[in-house]
């Protein structure tokens, strides 16, 4: 078994994600959500699948991007 680095827990199903090189353990995808995913630099929620990009800033949407003066970003359709 292995300890979850978000919550302590010791899992018998638990996985690694590496990221940068740097193997992480958790007990779930919620931990690992809560500790790798990038938070949107407008309204601070974590972001699950794609977000927005510009200069090293993220955002969750066209929107928090253009609330905190950043144009020219569209959302994927």
């Amino acid at each position: 078994m292995a300890t979850c680095e978000t919550c302590g827990n010791d899992y018998d199903k638990s996985f690694q994600v590496t990221m940068d090189g740097k193997a992480h353990t958790f007990d779930s995808f919620e931990c690992a959500i809560h500790a790798l995913a990038p938070t949107c630099d407008h309204c601070g929620i974590r972001i699950v699948g794609h977000g927005l990009e510009k200069s090293g800033t993220f955002f969750c949407c066209e929107h928090c991007a253009e609330g905190e003066g950043v144009k020219g970003l569209r959302d994927r359709i």
